[in-house]
């Protein structure tokens, strides 16, 4: 029996799919030589390439505006983390639950809660507080620079006009504090982004009995009144946080701004923000607090079985019952909670924007 030669011999190759499918005879001559110096992939190999998500994310961190949102979330969690049990005591005070004066609202809670009572409803003043601040004082950024710039710039150019007829209209933006809008726009658009924590917030403040938890208190909640129960009383919390926002801004911007300029500074160091945040918020407490009273008033007046049908009754009901004094009852534990809480929220924002927004490029 005649042997092949070795010229004439021939290689078996598997096919695409492996030796169990097809099997196909390549000639020597046709013998695909294999480089080692090059990588064939298998016919089979799938390549793929994941998104670089670790880039991306650091190009949105390099975002100003996120910055600055992140400054408001962490200075406003660590401002509500301190300071729960003032506004359990002053909550309460507001909505005419329980003692009348601080000291024995403190000890009532105490007494009937325990510790833990200081710190009711703290797990949902927690989320509400840190997409609020976020929110608030990122959007407040925001606007104070588009109008500061959009000032700029129509100094710089002619301002528009309407002619009608013989009169001559012109627009300018001159005479609009860009402080004042932005601490406007900031109460407005946060308002409306987490009032239904605010509600749920108070309603486990107040009602600890009723609402146990964040998941009873949202069930109840949509049972009572569907997704509209969530935003009650949205139209006078609106009316009382413009105000309120538009003042609490300016006061401390134009408090920074000539204590600088006296003091011929570019920035202030921590115990002037603390100062001065905490007289800023002094100052547009005590010129919205009776919106605040009635605000109250009319968010949780279904748990007493009496619910004014808007702000103005709920004003009139409040002087009918208590006379004037009673638009301010709750007062002095609100100021009690709004300073500490505002300077030491200024204090941690502009800290952590130290630490996030290193460099400040122009004045203040």
């Amino acid at each position: 029996m005649s042997q092949k030669s070795p010229s004439q011999k021939k290689k078996y190759r598997a096919g695409v799919f492996g030796d169990i499918y097809s099997v196909m005879m390549l000639p020597k001559e046709l013998e695909i030589e294999k480089d080692v110096s090059v990588s064939v992939p298998s016919p089979l190999e799938l390549r793929s390439q994941l998104p670089d998500f670790k880039a991306a994310f650091q190009d949105f961190m390099k975002v100003r505006e996120v910055r600055e949102f992140l400054s408001g979330a962490l200075a406003g969690a660590m401002t509500k983390a301190v300071l729960a049990p003032l506004e359990t005591i002053r909550t309460r005070m507001v909505v005419g639950v329980g003692s009348k004066n601080i000291s024995g609202s403190f000890i009532e809670v105490i007494e009937q809660q325990g510790w833990q009572g200081l710190w009711a409803g703290n797990g949902i003043n927690m989320l509400r507080i840190i997409p609020t601040q976020a929110i608030e004082l990122g959007t407040f950024e925001c606007v104070k620079r588009a109008m500061t710039t959009a000032q700029e710039k129509w100094s710089q150019e002619e301002c528009p006009k309407v002619q009608i007829g013989p009169l001559s209209l012109s627009f300018s933006l001159s005479w609009i504090s860009p402080v004042a809008v932005a601490g406007a726009a900031a109460g407005v658009v946060s308002t409306l982004a987490c009032h239904p924590l605010e509600v749920l917030k108070d309603r486990l403040t107040v009602s600890h009995d009723v609402y146990p938890s964040l998941s009873i208190a949202i069930s109840k909640i949509y049972k009572e009144g569907g997704i509209g129960a969530f935003y009650a009383g949205i139209s006078p919390t609106l009316i009382g946080m413009l105000p309120y926002s538009t003042c609490y801004y300016f006061m401390y911007e134009t408090l920074k701004k000539k204590y600088c300029n006296s003091k011929n500074k570019r920035s202030l160091n921590r115990p002037e923000m603390l100062a001065l945040g905490a007289l800023a918020g002094f100052t547009a407490s005590t010129i919205s607090f009776p919106l605040e009273v009635a605000r109250k008033r009319l968010m949780v007046g279904a748990l007493q079985g009496k619910c004014p049908p808007h702000m103005a009754a709920a004003l009139a009901e409040v002087i009918r019952e208590e006379g004037l004094m009673g638009l301010y009852r709750g007062w002095g534990a609100s100021c009690l909670k709004v300073m500490p809480s505002s300077g030491i929220t200024w204090m941690f924002y502009e800290a952590w924007k130290d630490i996030l927004l290193p460099l400040k490029p122009g004045p203040i």
